[in-house]
């Protein structure tokens, strides 16, 4: 009989999750809860595609409540909202989050921030059963790997941390929907948590700050980056570090340093 499974995210990274559960014999994808509010929404591209219903939380909450929606376990893959009651008492197998950053160490926003700011050379992805708080519940595991620096941006962590996302989930889920009880964990205590806004305010360009760092910190587009407000109006940085990453390759700048 097959696993039946509702999957909650977004970005590419969630619908790669999606595709790959919904090719997995012993899966079924009974729902999904995505940005489908969006203009752009590729989970919610892959659940059209695969002809699975895409609910809103709420119509989960009261499904389950019902009894019209079932399913024995929950994956959420960077889902923006808390999980509640009753989707967590719900599932007979726990509720699994992926979270971009090494768990206890950072949990809410700002991750990949924090990563920089703070010069660490190596970073992780985690899997948690999930509680009634943000990134608290048990670890089931954290995946480590080398990171550079002095030359990541938060865009380029991002774009490191999604492959192994990707892995993390497909050994979690194998691994889940393969026994009857929850999988090992350890305690997720201590470390930092860091709410939406209170990364918007770290933004903010501070006498002592070391600008160049920051401005490869918070350079995500299009969200706002690291900025500077003139005449009450905000206006991001760029170094010369991110124009030459968004360079056009076959253009030479006749001015720089390089040159002969």
């Amino acid at each position: 009989m097959a696993n039946k499974i509702l999957f909650m995210g977004r970005k590419p990274v969630a619908a790669k999750c999606l595709e790959w559960l919904c090719t997995n014999q012993e899966i079924e994808v009974v729902g999904v809860i995505t940005d489908s509010h969006l203009s752009v929404s590729p989970t919610n591209d892959i659940a059209i595609k695969y002809k699975i219903p895409v609910y809103s939380r709420e119509e989960v909450e009261r499904g389950v409540s019902n009894g019209s929606i079932y399913f024995d376990l929950a994956l959420s893959m960077v889902y923006w909202q808390k999980v509640r009651q009753p989707i967590i008492s719900q599932s007979s197998k726990g509720v699994i989050n992926f979270h971009p950053a090494p768990l206890p160490d950072f949990k809410g926003t700002a991750g990949y921030n924090m990563a920089i700011l703070n010069g660490l050379d190596k970073w992780a992805v985690s899997a948690h059963y999930i509680d009634e708080s943000f990134d608290t519940g048990p670890i089931i595991d954290v995946d480590y790997f080398s990171i550079s620096p002095d030359t990541e941006t938060a865009r380029s962590l991002e774009s490191k941390t999604q492959p192994r996302l990707l892995s993390l989930f497909k050994n979690t889920v194998l691994r889940a929907i393969n026994q009857n009880e929850l999988l090992p964990m350890k305690e997720n205590k201590g470390g930092i948590y860091i709410s939406r806004e209170e990364m918007e305010a770290m933004k903010e360009i501070r006498n002592g700050d070391d600008i160049e760092r920051k401005i490869r910190a918070f350079w995500f587009p299009p969200y706002d980056g690291a900025y500077i407000i003139i005449n009450g109006q905000k206006f991001t940085l760029v170094n010369n570090f991110i124009l030459q990453q968004l360079a056009d390759p076959l253009t030479s700048n006749l001015f720089s340093p390089d040159a002969n």
